[in-house]
């Protein structure tokens, strides 16, 4: 699709925390002066019951749809990646979310890299980057900021908040934080809970960063970056997001550049080459300071204790007493969230007679899925928030619904 045929979209932002209005994050830091990057699409009825809220997933943006050339303060982070919307083939009239109907809105996190207040945003009392000065950020903070987000626009109730991966994460937080505030939950490719295996493979993340010798503690900005650390961050999760037969095609057609050589290594193969090439490609548009934030918040995840619930039934009680309904997509695929996680979720769901649906996409791309095959996910998509429009409030009143 060209981009004659994509519409432009403009980043906005919020300053949400002000001196008479301080945030105060879950470790217990203030802040005055933060701001959200956001984008929307599509536009608000007049009663204002149209709005999805979408969370993006670790490495995305603001920029959910179409075009948008430029983003401010994102220094040279915003390439010609970050131009095209992640979900343009979601968003839009006539697709998944049909902005015909739907008033979408996507937030960069808080913490984020993209416009958003995080490390890399100058303090205004020194004019110099936060860098690691910035507070530890919870996937609560990140929820309860764009809650002030919905607040600025009026939304006292969303039609459905959704978002995969990470993203979901933050979904199943906002739908037992604010559960009142929407009727849908949509959860793809993610889980209820931070498995061993994932807290493995984030943590060596987090390891690659931080002894890059160029890290220096976060404080680079003035200095090189830690952009070996940092690619080889990227290296470890894109092998989870990605299936490793597609890794093996897409690699198939590389040529190994003269400069894929290490300290002492020459790359030999063209599955090492196109890896190496996916990290180099990343440190351009991306913040080894906000990459941390995000891993940190996923380790911590903890919606038990965010929601002051002792178990999973109670926490998804919630849910029941709220009157959600529950789509929730796996891909068979999958090595980032594996589909023993949404089935996890589900049972939950289940116990605590929660209305839900769990659909698998069978898929050869792996956990990208959800980014690439709108075929899989629209039939699905379309027809729940098609439903929810006709029950409407019904929901409100009925906990018991039956699965749609």
């Amino acid at each position: 699709m060209s981009n004659k045929t994509i519409p432009e979209s403009q980043t906005q932002f919020l300053r949400f925390a002000t001196p008479e209005k301080p945030f105060r994050f879950t470790s217990g830091m203030v802040m005055d002066d933060l701001t959200l990057a956001y984008e929307t699409h599509g536009k608000l009825n007049e009663d204002k019951s149209n709005a999805i809220l979408v969370f993006h997933a670790l490495s995305g943006s603001q920029h959910a749809s179409g075009v948008c050339r430029h983003v401010p303060n994102t220094g040279d982070r915003w390439t010609e990646d970050c131009q095209q919307g992640w979900w343009s083939l979601f968003i839009g009239p006539g697709k998944a979310l049909d902005t015909q109907k739907f008033f979408v809105i996507c937030a960069n996190y808080l913490g984020g890299c993209y416009g958003s207040s995080g490390p890399a945003s100058l303090n205004p009392k020194t004019g110099q980057p936060y860098g690691p000065e910035f507070p530890q950020v919870s996937t609560a903070d990140v929820v309860r900021s764009q809650a002030l987000l919905l607040d600025h626009f009026g939304i006292d109730k969303l039609h459905a908040v959704m978002g995969a991966s990470v993203g979901g994460l933050l979904t199943l937080n906002f739908a037992t934080l604010f559960p009142e505030r929407v009727r849908l939950v949509v959860s793809i490719a993610s889980g209820q809970r931070t498995t061993v295996l994932s807290r493995l493979g984030v943590f060596e993340q987090v390891m690659a960063i931080e002894n890059d010798p160029h890290f220096k503690g976060g404080k680079y900005y003035d200095s090189d970056p830690p952009a070996y650390g940092l690619a080889l961050a990227r290296m470890i999760s894109h092998k989870t997001f990605v299936h490793l037969d597609a890794i093996e095609r897409r690699a198939r057609g590389d040529v190994i550049q003269r400069d894929d050589q290490l300290s002492w290594y020459r790359v030999g193969h063209n599955v090492e080459s196109y890896m190496l090439h996916q990290g180099k490609k990343f440190v351009k548009r991306f913040d080894a300071n906000t990459y941390l934030r995000i891993c940190d918040m996923w380790l911590r995840f903890d919606p038990l204790k965010d929601a002051g619930v002792e178990d999973h039934g109670a926490l998804f009680a919630i849910s029941r007493r709220a009157g959600h309904h529950w789509l929730v997509f796996s891909i068979d695929s999958d090595f980032c969230f594996y589909p023993e996680e949404q089935a996890e979720l589900v049972r939950w769901l289940e116990q605590a007679d929660v209305s839900s649906m769990h659909i698998t996409v069978h898929s050869d791309k792996g956990h990208d899925s959800f980014l690439l095959e709108p075929e899989l996910y629209t039939p699905h998509l379309s027809y729940t928030l098609r439903r929810g429009v006709q029950l409407n409030d019904a929901w409100d009143h009925d906990a018991a619904s039956p699965g749609i």
